[in-house]
C-alpha cells in the first residue's frame, strides 16, 4: 500500500464519519415534527427516517456532481485538502450539536472544503460563482420559499377543515404526517448523502482513481447511504427538542404542512443539483406553519439563534478547514499530517464520551 493510498483511505473514512454526524445532526429535520405532534413514537420515527434516508441516496447524483465540480477546482485539490475540509465540517457539526443548534451540515461541509482549498492553493482554487449560485443564493431562497409554502399550506388546511370535528381531523393529519415525513426523509437522503459522495469523488479524482466529471462508483453511493442512515438512526435528541418544540408548539396540521413544504423544496433543489441545507428548509417550513396560524406562535428569539448559527457556519467551518490544512501541511504532503490529526480527533472524541458518560450526559453517536 502506497502513501497515497493510505491518505485516500483516511479521507474516505473521515468522509463517512462526517456523513454519520450529518445523519445524527440532521435527524431532527426529519422526525421532530412527527414526534412533537405524536404522529409517530420517537423510536419508530427515527427508524422510519433512517430507512428512507438510505433509499433516498439512490435517487439522484446531481448534488454530488455540484460538490465535486462546481464549488472548488478539482485539479487543485489534494486528498489532504479534502481531509482538512471534512475535519472543519465535522468539528462544526459537533460544536453545534453540543449547543443544540440545528445548523447546516451542508454548509459546514462546503465551508470546510472551501477554506482548506483556499489555504492550500489560494483564491483561484475556489469557484466563487459556483459558491454564489449553487450555495449562497439557494441558502437564502430555499428557507424563505419553505416559509411561504408552509404558511400557505396551513392557511388552506385551516380554511378547509377548521370547522370539522377536531378529533377526526387531528387523526387524519397525523396519518398525513407519516406520508409527508416519509417524503421529507427521502428528500433528505437524496440531497444530503450526495454531498459525501461528491467529497469522496473529489478525493478519488485527486488520487487518480476517478476521472473528473464521472459519477461516483457504486461502493461510494452505498457506503454514503449507509453512513447517513446509521447516523439518522442514532438520532440527535438535543436538536430534536429545538426543532420540535422550541420554535413553535405545533399541532398535527402544522406538522403536516411543515413537512410537506420541506419535502417539496428539497426534492426540487436536488433535481437542479443545489446542495441545499435541509436544516434551513425545514426550519423555514416550521416557522411558516406557525406564522400561518398567528405570528405570535413562533418563538422568534429561538429562530434568531438558529439564524445566527446559519450565518456563522460557512466562515467558521472554512476557518477550521484552513487551520487543519495548515497543521497537516506542517508534516509534509504525505499521510503523516492527516494520520496525526485523525488520531488526535479520535482520542478527544473518546475522552469526551467518557467524561459525559460519567456525568450522565448524552454523547454524539
Amino acid at each position: 500500500m502506497t502513501e497515497a493510498d493510505l491518505i485516500l483511505y483516511i479521507v474516505v473514512a473521515t468522509a463517512l464519519v462526517f456523513d454519520f454526524t450529518n445523519g445524527f445532526h440532521d435527524t431532527a429535520n426529519v422526525v421532530a415534527t412527527s414526534i412533537s405532534t405524536r404522529a409517530m413514537s420517537p423510536r419508530l420515527a427515527v427508524v422510519y427516517a433512517a430507512v428512507l434516508n438510505f433509499a433516498g441516496a439512490f435517487i439522484s447524483l446531481e448534488v454530488a456532481a455540484t460538490v465535486a465540480d462546481a464549488v472548488v477546482d478539482a485539479s487543485a485539490i489534494t486528498p489532504t485538502v479534502v481531509f482538512a475540509g471534512l475535519t472543519g465540517a465535522i468539528s462544526w457539526n459537533l460544536l453545534t450539536w453540543y449547543f443544540g443548534l440545528p445548523s447546516s451540515s451542508s454548509h459546514a461541509l462546503i465551508g470546510g472544503v472551501v477554506g482548506a482549498a483556499f489555504a492550500a492553493a489560494g483564491a483561484g482554487a475556489v469557484h466563487g460563482d459556483g459558491v454564489l449560485s449553487k450555495v449562497m443564493i439557494p441558502a437564502v431562497v430555499a428557507p424563505v420559499l419553505a416559509f411561504v409554502v408552509g404558511a400557505l399550506a396551513i392557511v388552506i388546511c385551516y380554511r378547509m377543515l377548521g370547522r370539522q370535528r377536531p378529533g377526526p381531523v387531528t387523526r387524519g393529519f397525523r396519518f398525513g404526517q407519516i406520508i409527508s415525513g416519509g417524503m421529507l426523509a427521502l428528500a433528505h437522503g437524496t440531497n444530503d448523502a450526495q454531498k459525501t459522495m461528491g467529497i469522496i469523488a473529489l478525493a478519488l479524482i485527486a488520487h487518480g482513481s476517478l476521472e473528473q466529471g464521472a459519477d461516483p462508483p457504486v461502493w461510494v453511493i452505498v457506503s454514503a447511504a449507509t453512513a447517513i442512515a446509521l447516523g439518522t438512526y442514532t438520532g440527535g435528541w438535543r436538536i430534536i427538542r429545538t426543532m420540535g418544540t422550541r420554535i413553535i408548539k405545533m399541532d398535527a396540521a402544522q406538522g403536516f404542512s411543515a413537512q410537506g413544504a420541506g419535502a417539496a423544496v428539497i426534492m426540487a433543489s436536488s433535481h437542479f443539483g443545489f446542495p441545499l441545507s435541509t436544516t434551513h428548509v425545514i426550519s423555514g417550513g416550521v416557522m411558516g406553519a406557525g406564522a400561518g396560524k398567528r405570528l405570535s406562535a413562533v418563538r422568534w428569539g429561538v429562530a434568531g439563534n438558529i439564524l445566527a448559527a446559519w450565518l456563522l457556519t460557512l466562515p467558521a467551518a472554512a476557518a477550521i478547514g484552513a487551520v487543519t490544512y495548515g497543521v497537516a501541511h506542517l508534516f509534509g504532503d504525505g499521510a503523516a499530517g492527516p494520520a496525526v490529526i485523525a488520531a488526535v480527533g479520535i482520542a478527544l472524541y473518546f475522552v469526551t464520551i467518557v467524561q459525559r458518560a460519567r456525568k450522565g450526559q448524552p454523547v454524539p453517536g
